[in-house]
């Protein structure tokens, strides 16, 4: 590598063509950037003192296959953004130099020959830098001043005029500004690709990741150490249309977010967003037998399921519509599990019927537990590991097995817990409530009703003055029953006439044209029958949707044999259980402590769940994360952490990493009264936070 100090404009003097590969994203620059530089010469312009200003280095690559050409070919790695507005400042100040009419020191045709074309050379070898795709065209165009492309490079185009009405309205002496650039400093930076490392240096050259995306790196880390021919066509066949497929990566975002997925299915792992980039390298280096061909086809092909799950644009009509289902949830946690499944499914080792069945198990399991408020901190983890547990060659009923088996935090909500939760639940101001009220609405339904049209109806009214009708209708406990059951589901309808109903009494809204009893809505079937709503109408009808959404939403119907053949408990181990009989040391005082401090560890979240063991009693959320082992005169607890991520002011804790203890973590403490409980909440705490991060 040589690296020197040296003027811009004696840099892009001499015959040479710098390249900029096609890996590298567009030109992005914006006019607040084009600003600062215009400011930067305009000061070196102004400000005799300022002898040179430096404005970056220009990283090529020298030697080697690009020298095949009569033009010395320099392929930039790393300067292409400024390298691009430099030379769109160039071309506005000759085009104001040729349009003022008047002699400066420098001419445009100097300007043209000595630092934007080679004029001695034809074709793409006149012009000194070649950008990307539509970017190259535009410049190109610009340069030989002819029309633009019909696709033309907007940002490329506008930094263009900015640089030339700046110019025009500035008032500065032209031949002060062909000054100011003339103070303009790089370091050179040349490679050569038979010695360096482009790659090891681009990432140095960019190591903070705040200038690339974690999707250019990526592209960059692929694409760089191939050789040219072999980089256009890897380029063109996968990556390309892969980057239009996600929109052209004007966001990066989603790009980062399915490379994350799909780190996760081939890792088993979840990777943080900001460190997908090189989690994907260690990934490349693991990969010893795959050429990266292999690694770039296979991200392609799984892109094309992301694309299909994200944008619902999967050609089959009936995956699509669960497609769009699932992401009415906005459940894409869900998408390394679904990523895989899809993958199966293309590869045919699963059939249609059955991948949209897994499909919807996921939605049904998805919305009952957010129906029955299950938290969802533990979700990620869930997906991006069940397919671990799924038998392939029984794909739809082990995938089955693999939900259902699922227990606390993880549970799939049977059908009692969920019937109970959706009759009483605040439907109204539920996230989904369009997406449970239509799927009622439609369930078996050929002719689709377009909800989107109708507007949620109160049946009794949200009006806390009901009248007098109103109060007659819904007893004298009106009050308690507007309060309890105004927002749940037996309450709420669709209707096109909600300004016309407003809080008129129940049989008005029955009778009157477009009331319930002239709605076309099956939802609204059975309100024009009766004569009264009441506290009891609206849980009868709660109940009788609520027994309707347990169809819509299917707890999986398996057979007990299917749960065991694939259960742990049927692999021929003893299946034992314990309670708190097992543990003769809790009684008393002891029993006292230990129930007083059951009791709050379990008051910490809803996911915590208590399991009795031969020695000890567990506390789990993802895994156990304090175990307590009873003993006659105290309660011995372990903490699942390692000892010096433990806080303890009091110095309480005791380090048994390297002794032989009942229960899990290398923190010990010992409680033997009440009021130590306070601090030793403290410490657990500490572990069940620690152990809630991981999900």
């Amino acid at each position: 590598m040589k690296a020197v100090e040296t003027n811009l404009l004696k840099f892009l003097q001499g015959t040479k063509q710098f390249i900029i590969p096609i890996y590298q994203r567009k030109y992005s620059w914006t006019i607040n950037q084009c600003r600062q530089l215009w400011n930067d010469i305009v000061r070196a312009a102004e400000d005799e003192k300022v002898k040179g200003h430096f404005v970056g280095s220009i990283v090529y690559i020298e030697r080697g296959l690009y020298q095949i050409s009569s033009v010395p070919q320099l392929l930039v790695i790393d300067g292409q953004q400024r390298m691009t507005t430099l030379t769109l400042f160039l071309l506005a100040l000759g085009k104001a130099i040729e349009e003022s009419g008047q002699t400066w020191d420098i001419t445009k045709k100097k300007i043209m020959n000595y630092y934007l074309v080679n004029n001695e050379e034809e074709g793409d070898l006149y012009h000194k830098l070649i950008l990307t795709k539509s970017d190259k065209d535009t410049l190109i165009n610009l340069v030989s001043d002819k029309k633009l492309p019909e696709e033309y490079s907007v940002r490329v185009m506008e930094n263009f005029n900015f640089f030339l009405e700046s110019i025009k309205n500035s008032g500065i002496d032209l031949n002060k500004l062909n000054e100011g650039i003339s103070k303009l400093i790089v370091v050179d930076i040349s490679l050569d690709r038979d010695h360096d490392n482009p790659q090891l240096i681009f990432e140095s050259l960019n190591s903070t990741g705040l200038d690339l995306s974690q999707a250019d790196l990526i592209r960059n880390f692929v694409l760089m150490r191939l050789e040219p021919t072999e980089q256009t066509d890897l380029y063109t066949e996968y990556w390309y249309p892969m980057e239009r497929s996600f929109g052209n990566l004007n966001d990066s975002a989603i790009f980062d977010r399915f490379m994350r997925d799909y780190l996760t299915v081939k890792t088993g792992k979840i990777p943080n967003i900001q460190d997908v980039y090189s989690v994907f390298k260690d990934y490349v280096y693991q990969k010893d037998g795959q050429s990266v061909h292999e690694i770039v086809e296979d991200i392609y092909r799984f892109s094309k399921y992301f694309v299909n799950l994200a944008f619902q644009t999967e050609k089959d009509k009936g995956i699509n519509q669960v497609l769009e289902e699932i992401n009415t949830l906005k459940v894409d946690v869900s998408y390394p599990f679904l990523l895989e499944v899809y993958n199966d499914f293309a590869e045919e080792r699963l059939p249609k019927e059955d991948f949209i069945s897994i499909l919807k198990l996921v939605e049904a399991y998805v919305f009952r537990r957010a129906i029955c408020g299950v938290p969802t901190n533990s979700l990620n983890k869930t997906f991006a590991t069940i397919s671990k547990e799924i038998d392939k060659s029984n794909y739809l009923e082990s995938t089955i097995v693999a939900f259902l088996n699922k227990d606390s935090h993880r549970r799939f909500p049977k059908n009692e817990e969920f019937i109970n939760e959706l009759t009483v639940k605040d439907v109204y101001n539920f996230r989904t409530r369009n997406y449970l009220l239509r799927k009622l609405e439609n369930f078996n339904r050929k002719e689709i009703v377009d909800i989107e049209s109708y507007t949620i109806e109160h049946i009794m009214p949200q009006n806390p003055n009901l009248s007098v009708e109103w109060k007659q209708d819904l007893g004298t406990d009106w009050e308690e029953v507007q309060n309890t059951y105004l927002h749940t589901l037996g309450n709420l309808t669709l209707t096109r006439y909600n300004s016309e109903l407003s809080d008129k009494p129940f049989t008005v809204k029955r009778d009157m044209d477009g009331g319930f009893a002239d709605s076309p809505l099956r939802l609204n079937r059975g309100l024009g029958k009766l004569s009264v709503w009441n506290k009891d109408e609206i849980t009868k009808r709660a109940h009788s949707l609520a027994d309707q959404a347990v169809k819509v939403w299917e707890y999986p119907n398996i057979s007990d044999d299917a749960l065991l053949k694939y259960s742990k408990k049927g692999s021929g181990s003893e299946n034992v259980t314990y309670t708190i009989a097992d543990h003769p040391e809790l009684q008393g005082e002891m029993m006292v402590l230990f129930e007083e401090l059951s009791k709050r560890i379990c008051n910490l979240d809803s996911s915590v769940r208590m399991e009795f063991k031969k020695l000890y009693i567990a506390f789990k959320t993802t895994t156990n994360f304090v175990d307590i082992v009873p003993q006659k005169s105290k309660l011995r607890l372990s903490l699942n952490m390692a000892f010096h991520e433990i806080n303890d002011p009091q110095g309480i804790c005791k380090d048994v990493s390297k002794l032989g203890r009942w229960g899990n973590g290398d923190v010990e403490i010992g409680v033997s009264s009440i009021d130590e409980v306070e601090y030793t909440m403290f410490l657990i705490k500490q572990s069940f936070e620690n152990h809630r991060d991981d999900e």
